[in-house]
């Protein structure tokens, strides 16, 4: 049985490390941030060395208390804070906050779990290189966290999903053992790939203390555009023909709804907005190319087609660098502007491309039937990922719809599941989807799991409750 992280595990800890390692709980150590799971915690430890992780690690698995291992707080499916159970350690990285090494000849970057996104992209351009993954929260989500939630971001169809940028790991297992996977190999077939496996893991196999991250060239011409489609399809279709022409050279492809640009307008009204009548559906798309490349020539192209195809009605290309990121400021406000407003229920999930359409057309008669709602549906339709988020009509609130929003949920993803997709694309389980993946998971693969977890956690230390709940795998006596 877990124990309390309480003041007698606290003072003996403190004993062994050095000063200023053990801090009592801040208020963002437990919070998420929609708000829904309020967290809990004896104390904060706050490692600088991996040799301390393990200190830790070792300690609290002797001790059977459980660890939370927190990042940057950003993660939107409660992994990072325990609402309920013995009352843990919370394990934060942000001192590990250093950039190792930079490879350019390799394209690799070395850095620390507790490394800001933006920081290491920021390093990586020092060098003139790239690190592709890119998010609304790289400027406070942090290496560790991202990597343990496999992140996806708007870059996923050019480079993959954070675990697609990953060449080796540095992790500490429940028992204290570090694992000395730091690797910079793009070919290593010996044995089992524990990178993969702990990759995605959120917390619940080992602790990442660091990683080798995949770079890449920089573009050397950038450019992008909106484009107003008459429908999913039609933006489907518009994908298909940008892949003919640019191949690898789409980096972003995003579905942006008309109730987005509404909700900008009303929360948001210093948001620059791209068109006079906020059109039904736009897709922003961006363009990395390689040097002597018009970008805006490539676009005005693809208009033309799409134009002629009945595709696309309208369009504004950039014409500089500077109006690129007015495009991008536009689609990562989306996000803020669903905060200001209040979601009844936010659905992160994917789909087969080809039945993107069919499900956009059959879920909002299917929400109807519960009661009448406001749809903000956008994301990342190049690799399938969609954000179907739920909201309350004007003048009403979240907190009016509470009741409904279990049947809100098992709504979107018992047709998302219909379909053969995913009720969690690109934010993981955590604490929220333990019932949904409990529905919706094969169950050998979640026997599986099960037996993974009681191998590399026989005590179920390592954020218990969270991706399995704390109950559903049985642990060892040991």
């Amino acid at each position: 049985m877990l124990r309390d992280c309480d003041t007698v595990f606290v003072e003996c800890l403190t004993r062994e490390l050095p000063d200023g390692r053990l801090i009592a709980p801040e208020p963002r150590h437990l919070e998420e941030p929609r708000g829904r799971w309020p967290g809990r915690a004896g104390a904060v430890a706050l490692p600088r060395t991996v040799e301390e992780v393990a200190q830790i690690l070792r300690a609290a698995h002797d001790a059977r208390v459980p660890v939370v291992p927190y990042g940057g707080g950003t993660g939107l499916v409660g992994g990072q804070v325990a609402g309920s159970g013995p009352l843990p350690l919370v394990l934060s990285l942000e001192k590990m906050a250093a950039i190792r090494a930079v490879h350019p000849s390799e394209n690799v970057l070395v850095a620390e779990a507790g490394c800001i996104l933006a920081d290491v992209q920021h390093a990586a351009g020092q060098a003139g290189r790239l690190f592709p993954l890119s998010l609304a929260s790289e400027g406070s989500a942090r290496i560790g966290g991202l990597l343990a939630t496999n992140a996806g971001g708007v870059n996923v169809l050019r480079y993959g999903n954070a675990r697609d940028l990953v060449l080796g790991l540095e992790v500490v297992l429940a028992d204290g053992r570090i694992w000395h996977g730091l690797k910079r190999l793009r070919k290593d077939n010996t044995g089992y790939d524990l990178r993969h496996l702990l990759i995605g893991s959120e917390g619940t196999l080992g602790v990442i203390t660091a990683a080798s991250l995949r770079l890449a060239p920089r573009p050397a011409a950038q450019g992008a555009a909106l484009m107003v489609v008459e429908s999913p399809a039609a933006a489907l279709d518009l994908l298909a023909r940008a892949q003919a022409r640019f191949g690898e050279g789409i980096s972003a492809f995003e579905l942006i709804g008309g109730m987005g640009l509404a909700f900008l307008a009303e929360t948001m009204p210093q948001v620059r907005q791209p068109f006079a009548n906020p059109p039904d559906w736009m897709v922003l798309i961006d363009l990395g190319l390689p040097e002597g490349s018009a970008p805006d020539g490539a676009l005005a192209g693809l208009f033309e087609d799409g134009f002629a195809q009945g595709l696309v009605s309208d369009g504004v290309i950039a014409a500089a660098l500077a109006q690129r990121a007015e495009f991008w400021s536009l689609r990562e406000s989306i996000p803020e502007a669903n905060r200001h407003v209040g979601a009844i229920s936010s659905h992160d999930i994917s789909l087969p491309l080809s039945e993107i359409p069919a499900f956009i057309a059959q879920a909002g008669p299917e929400l109807a039937r519960i009661g009448r709602y406001r749809i903000n549906c956008f994301g990342h339709l190049g690799d399938g990922n969609l954000h179907y988020n739920v909201f309350p009509l004007p003048g009403h609130s979240r907190a009016e719809h509470e009741a409904e929003r279990g049947a809100i949920k098992t709504c979107v993803h018992d047709l998302v599941h219909a379909m053969g997709g995913s009720v969690s694309a690109e934010h993981g389980i955590g604490r929220f989807k333990t019932a949904d993946l409990a529905r919706y998971g094969d169950p050998v693969k979640l026997a599986a799991m099960r037996a993974i977890k009681r191998a590399l956690d026989p005590r179920g230390i390592l954020n218990p409750g969270a991706v399995l709940p704390a109950d559903d795998a049985p642990l060892s006596p040991e």
